[in-house]
């Protein structure tokens, strides 16, 4: 989820008592994301966000820390696009449920180009308005339960989930909220194995549903991560399919059968 310029994704600031106790009796995996959606705003909130447009900045450490635009463009069922701008220029990542593309100005290209499928993992997960845990069966995931883990001071519980294709990510769980706070995500990625860190905080409401409108990603143990800071959130805003779609692409609708 991490961009190459851009990215996305979800820590707390919620007050939702905790009811798990902590010791012998450990909550098992169907409680703890029950209280997470329960955290978000609920099942029917979350069904009900259909669109989640977010603007703000991005700050990426170049050269000390420069500052771009950002905007992300979210829609359900799993289409996503992220841009970054500066100085006129704007770095595009799009995935329209089927493939995933981008604009990379920056490294000097200005055209589209398709995504590989190793590239589109990241857009694939950014698509995921719920986040990792929610409806983990239907996705082809597997989760486990491993306890609790420190998270710069908070005892955290970790859920590991294997997804459909392979990749791991490690959810931690705030103790108190029931929120993600960091996601550590395992992959292959062009033969080489990548740690991806994010950090999510500040969570405010779109809609009826909670989401992070502070995240912090990049190489696990780097010092020099990528900080995306959410100025605005709108939910269920108008949003045309083609803006997911690769430029100039011409959709044909399957025959009737």
């Amino acid at each position: 989820m991490y961009l190459r310029f851009v990215v996305f994704s979800i820590v707390a600031v919620l007050s939702i008592p905790a009811i798990f106790a902590q010791g012998a009796n450990q909550p098992t995996v169907d409680e703890l994301i029950a209280k997470n959606i329960e955290a978000k705003g609920g099942a029917a909130a979350l069904n009900n966000l259909q669109t989640l447009r977010s603007t703000g900045k991005l700050l990426v450490p170049v050269q000390g820390r420069i500052e771009l635009g950002y905007l992300q463009t979210r829609k359900r069922p799993d289409e996503v696009r992220t841009e970054a701008s500066i100085q006129g220029m704007t770095q595009t990542e799009a995935y329209d449920g089927k493939e995933g593309w981008r604009v990379s100005p920056f490294f000097g290209r200005r055209d589209p180009e398709r995504m590989s499928a190793d590239d589109v993992k990241a857009l694939v997960e950014d698509s995921e308005m719920d986040g990792p845990l929610a409806d983990w069966k239907a996705k082809g995931s597997t989760v486990e339960y491993l306890g609790t883990e420190d998270v710069d001071g908070t005892p955290a519980h970790k859920l590991k989930v294997v997804r459909k294709n392979g990749d791991v990510s490690f959810v931690y769980l705030d103790p108190d909220h029931f929120l993600e706070i960091r996601i550590v995500t395992q992959r292959v990625r062009h033969g080489a194995h990548e740690e991806i860190e994010m950090d999510l905080g500040d969570y405010e409401k779109a809609g009826d549903v909670f989401v992070p409108t502070s995240i912090e990603v990049g190489s696990k143990g780097s010092p020099d991560k990528q900080t995306i800071v959410v100025d605005k959130l709108e939910a269920n805003v108008q949003v045309d399919d083609t803006i997911f779609h690769f430029p100039g692409q011409i959709n044909v609708p399957e025959p009737k059968r």
